[in-house]
């Protein structure tokens, strides 16, 4: 069964097509924060734009394959406690964000630190001193 659509005759039907939004499913309005990745000579800076976040909306780790995990959840209710009023329209808000980053073979994983400062995400990943290591060996040729 298709629904039925309301025109307006005042306006040519073309325009109803676009402003009859009825049927079309609302969309959420969360978004995933926008990522910046840094490469220094030390370490590597992950920078997560996540403005009105607080640190205790965050949960960073490494997972057990060596991946870093960084979670983002945040519940918002807003609540009036007006006793002579009645609501109209309650607006909840609830956002949860997932990201996996595979770090690179260079990264100090024990030494990994995050900081939340100005509404963005600071993630430095410490880079590990390259292996300084020469193999001298004779090899025989047969």
């Amino acid at each position: 069964m298709r629904p039925m659509i309301h025109r307006n005759a005042w306006l040519p039907t073309v325009f109803n097509d676009f402003f009859d939004v009825d049927l079309m499913p609302r969309q959420n309005n969360t978004q995933a924060p926008a990522i910046n990745v840094i490469e220094n000579e030390n370490d590597y800076t992950v920078e997560f734009a996540a403005p009105g976040m607080k640190k205790e909306d965050f949960s960073v780790n490494i997972n057990g394959e060596g991946n870093l995990v960084v979670k983002m959840e945040r519940k918002n209710e807003q609540k009036e406690e007006n006793k002579k009023s009645h609501y109209l329209r309650r607006e909840f808000s609830y956002a949860k964000y997932e990201q996996t980053l595979i770090l690179p073979d260079d990264v100090e994983k024990q030494h990994i630190s995050a900081k939340m400062e100005n509404g963005v995400l600071y993630i430095t990943l410490p880079k590990t001193e390259p292996a300084a290591t020469k193999v001298e060996r004779q090899i025989e040729v047969s």
